[in-house]
């Protein structure tokens, strides 16, 4: 498992241009490793941004939470491979999960099953139709994930310590909805502090909106390396 809080922070580059996100990158310039791109980024030239920052050193988290018939999966997954992509999201879905596990095998990308957004509460999953609740949801998924042989979890920081329990200590944990004390929530609803999700089992803290959209996102990062630094050395 990745050790010290540079190796564990990753940035969410939740922006609308590469411009936008090619500004931030060169702003926290060594102080941040990883970074992670999903669809808002993406679709507005992301992918081929991905492949470069992955080319310069940096690791990449591509948040594309694939979920299709298994050819298709699989399919994708062996060219988001040849990428150097680090980490992948799919959802927690079993056959999907079994897809990509072989499209990957053999490869250095980390295949991430994503549980329950963390933007959802029983309502919501009440209202998707599930017959359970998130946190029942989140270790159902999470037992699957493992026997599909997965490389991690994506889920709320909530659930990570009874997660963690589950899916042993080599998997990864990857919990967003990560907040600084004092910070705006914006659409998430199960949420926690750095030093409280890594204290609860996360591996991995994917940090947005409280770093991009700060004022100061180098000190912004730097604070919560700090937190996550002081956490991890208890």
């Amino acid at each position: 498992m990745t050790t010290g809080a540079r190796g564990r922070l990753i940035v969410g580059l939740d922006l609308p241009t590469t411009a936008q996100a090619e500004k931030i990158v060169s702003t926290l310039g060594d102080d941040v490793a990883f970074y992670k791109i999903g669809y808002q980024l993406a679709f507005a030239g992301g992918l081929e941004f991905a492949r470069d920052l992955a080319g310069s050193g940096k690791k990449i988290f591509l948040d594309m939470k694939l979920l299709d018939i298994d050819n298709t999966v699989a399919k994708g997954v062996e060219n988001i491979v040849k990428m150097g992509m680090s980490m992948l999201t799919l959802h927690a879905y079993p056959k999907a999960m079994r897809a990509a596990v072989e499209a990957a095998r053999g490869s250095g990308l980390c295949l991430l099953g994503v549980t329950v957004l963390t933007s959802m509460d029983e309502q919501d999953v009440i209202d998707a139709g599930y017959e359970y609740d998130p946190h029942t949801l989140v270790l159902r998924r999470a037992e699957q994930a493992r026997a599909a042989g997965m490389g991690g979890i994506v889920c709320s920081a909530e659930e990570a310590s009874a997660v963690r329990k589950i899916i042993g200590a080599e998997m990864a944990l990857v919990t967003p909805g990560i907040r600084p004390v004092g910070a705006d929530k914006g659409d998430q609803k199960r949420v926690m502090t750095p030093a409280q999700a890594l204290r609860a089992g996360s591996s991995h803290l994917v940090v947005g909106r409280p770093i991009v959209m700060a004022p100061d996102p180098l000190a912004a990062s730097r604070a919560i390396l700090a937190e996550m630094d002081s956490a991890l050395s208890d």
